[in-house]
């Protein structure tokens, strides 16, 4: 079934149109924002709706202030970056609803910009609550979704609001979508997934759904520790989710009956405790005993992951190799990282830590083919779970 796009959306000149934005971005003790990128990516989206006239009102989270108005989750902080990056000024109202709300949207000119305050102090958007989804509602005359982060959100100003308005959806989320669908319908071969973090509980289902289409699985990080203990190997005092081994196990069984090759560091860098200053051993995973603690891939397994990327047509990345943020514990996954950004394929960034990582090692974004908004988001595709946000734009 088709969703509409912005290409459907006509004759706006003159129009309030609410923008479902996702500038939930980090804030430092100032309250400066430290990281633009979700901010920069919704600007396509804006200046396309403003170059054809249209009167804009945006609409954001920040945080978890769980339906209580907080000050510290004002989205205060996005608005300054928001006018350098736009070159305008923008109206930031401090509600999202009330007749102070009506009365300056319904001044609004052609060309303005407000921004509605956070979403999540009201109880209702994270109860996707009807009443207060035609309350939002009530304040365009159409709807467009382009806040990738929050379209696995069944909430009110995601989901519900398409209820009450003419949907449609944003250049991000449109984008995001065509990347992520690649990866699971028409990806070209071989298909690496490079898969990393802390925990396998976490990526059961994303594991489990990618390997049907993928011809390798490079894990790292401390999921990889569950894998090699399933194998039979001592990880000594790695983090290791031993209730967990049972489900590596199958999931290894079930890739070899699918011909996807899952490789699993056969060195590893460990330490007693993770610190800038920490002595570190590369060993064979054979030789890890007592109170070792596994804390990175080793230098044989890093060339050798290199080298299945540097062959691989289509990449998804998602996860660290290690404790990278720890100068001894961070070569694995910068040099994978670097292998990915050198491929000329497809390459598909999703998750906040690796997005973090490519940032920590100064990679330019340029460097890959798509790097994902929102990990959450991005997953739950990935694992072929329907997204509330989406499912109501098809469905309108």
């Amino acid at each position: 079934m088709k969703h509409r796009t912005l290409k459907d959306l006509k004759d706006i000149k003159g129009k309030r149109i609410l923008v479902r934005v996702d500038f939930n971005v980090p804030v430092d003790e100032k309250g400066n924002v430290t990281e633009d990128s979700r901010i920069r990516k919704a600007l396509p989206t804006i200046k396309h709706l403003l170059n054809q006239g249209a009167k804009l009102i945006l609409m954001s989270h920040y945080g978890r202030p769980e339906g209580q108005i907080l000050d510290d989750f004002r989205l205060n902080p996005a608005v300054s970056t928001l006018e350098k990056l736009l070159g305008k000024k923008i109206r930031k109202l401090d509600e999202c609803t009330g007749e102070f709300v009506q009365k300056v949207v319904k001044e609004m000119k052609e060309g303005d910009v407000v921004l509605l305050e956070n979403t999540r102090f009201h109880p209702g958007e994270e109860g996707n609550h009807p009443d207060f989804a035609k309350e939002l509602a009530s304040l365009g005359e159409i709807y467009v979704n382009d806040g990738f982060g929050v379209i696995h959100k069944a909430h009110a100003s995601v989901s519900g609001i398409t209820q009450h308005l003419p949907s449609y959806m944003g250049l991000l989320v449109e984008n995001e979508l065509k990347y992520l669908t690649h990866l699971m319908e028409e990806p070209k071969r071989p298909y690496t997934i490079v898969m990393g973090g802390a925990k396998i509980k976490d990526k059961i289902g994303l594991i489990k759904n990618l390997m049907k289409k993928a011809d390798y699985i490079l894990i790292g990080g401390g999921i990889a520790n569950t894998f090699l203990a399933a194998q039979g190997f001592d990880v000594g005092q790695s983090l290791c989710e031993k209730d967990k081994i049972q489900v590596a196990q199958e999931i290894l069984i079930a890739a070899e009956k699918l011909k996807v090759e899952i490789v699993l560091p056969s060195d590893v860098v460990v330490a007693t405790l993770p610190s800038d200053n920490a002595v570190t051993m590369d060993i064979p995973i054979e030789d890890v005993e007592g109170d070792m603690k596994i804390f990175d891939i080793g230098s044989k397994t890093t060339e050798k992951y290199k080298k299945i990327i540097s062959k691989s047509k289509t990449i998804f990345w998602n996860g660290p190799m290690g404790l990278y943020e720890y100068k001894p514990f961070g070569k694995g996954t910068k040099e994978v990282a670097e292998a990915i950004a050198n491929n000329k394929g497809t390459t598909v960034i999703g998750g906040g830590d690796s997005v973090d990582a490519l940032k920590r090692f100064k990679f330019d974004e340029k460097h890959f083919s798509h790097i994902s908004t929102g990990g959450g988001a991005s997953l739950s595709f990935l694992e072929g779970k329907e997204l509330p946000g989406v499912k109501a734009l098809i469905e309108k």
